[in-house]
C-alpha cells in the first residue's frame, strides 16, 4: 500500500451544507436507535416471558411447518395456542391494567358499563388486544407527530364505544363500581344441530 493518500476528485468532495446535512441524518439514526434500544429493554423488562417460536419438528412436512409458522406469526390473539396466548394476554393486562385504564377508564354507569375481570370476555380480549397493538405501532416514532392522534380517533374511541355500550360485552356485568358484578353473556348456539 503506498504512503500516501490520494486526494478525492473535486466532483468526490462534499461541501459544507452537505456535511451538515450528513451529520444532522447521523446523529438522528443513533438517537432513534438508542430509543428503538431503550424501548425494547424496557419491553423485556416488563415481560418475563421469551417471546414464543415456531419450530417445526424434523418430521413435519413443508404444509404443516408454514401452517404451524403461520399460526405463530398472527397478531389476532384468540387464534395463539394456549401457552403463547396466555403470554400475551399476560402483558396485555399489564397494559390494560397500567396505562389504559388509569387515563381512559372513567365513570362506570348503566349506560357505560365494565368489568373488572374484562380477560374473561373474549369479545374484550379480542378488542382490547387489537388496540393495543395499533397503540403500539401509532404510539412510536416512526409513525409520526399524527400517529396518536389517529390512534385515539380510529382505534380507542371505537373500541370503547364497543366494549362499553348497554349492550356490548359488559352488559352483564358491573354498571355500579360500588356493586361489582361478574357475569359472561349467553352466547348463541354453534348451529342447528346443537339445539
Amino acid at each position: 500500500m503506498p504512503d500516501s493518500v490520494e486526494e478525492a476528485p473535486e466532483s468526490a468532495r462534499a461541501s459544507g451544507h452537505d456535511l451538515d446535512d450528513l451529520a444532522s441524518t447521523v446523529a438522528r439514526l443513533v438517537a432513534d436507535t438508542r430509543a428503538h434500544g431503550r424501548l425494547l429493554d424496557r419491553l423485556a423488562d416488563e415481560f418475563d416471558e421469551p417471546a414464543v417460536t415456531a419450530t417445526a419438528s424434523a418430521g413435519s412436512t413443508e404444509a404443516e411447518s408454514a401452517r404451524d409458522e403461520e399460526e405463530v406469526r398472527t397478531a389476532f390473539i384468540l387464534a395463539l395456542d394456549e401457552d403463547a396466548y396466555a403470554a400475551e394476554l399476560k402483558a396485555l393486562r399489564f397494559w390494560v391494567d397500567n396505562l389504559m385504564l388509569p387515563v381512559y377508564g372513567r365513570e362506570i354507569t348503566t349506560n357505560r358499563p365494565w368489568c373488572r375481570q374484562w380477560y374473561e370476555h373474549p369479545e374484550a380480549v379480542a378488542r382490547l388486544h387489537a388496540l393495543w397493538l395499533a397503540w403500539q405501532q401509532l404510539t412510536d416514532v416512526e409513525a409520526g407527530p399524527a400517529g396518536p392522534s389517529t390512534w385515539h380517533r380510529d382505534h380507542l374511541d371505537p373500541t370503547l364505544l364497543q366494549l362499553r355500550a348497554p349492550d356490548g360485552p359488559f352488559a352483564a356485568c358491573t354498571t355500579n363500581p360500588g356493586r361489582p358484578n361478574h357475569r359472561l353473556l349467553a352466547t348463541p348456539q354453534n348451529g342447528p344441530e346443537e339445539r
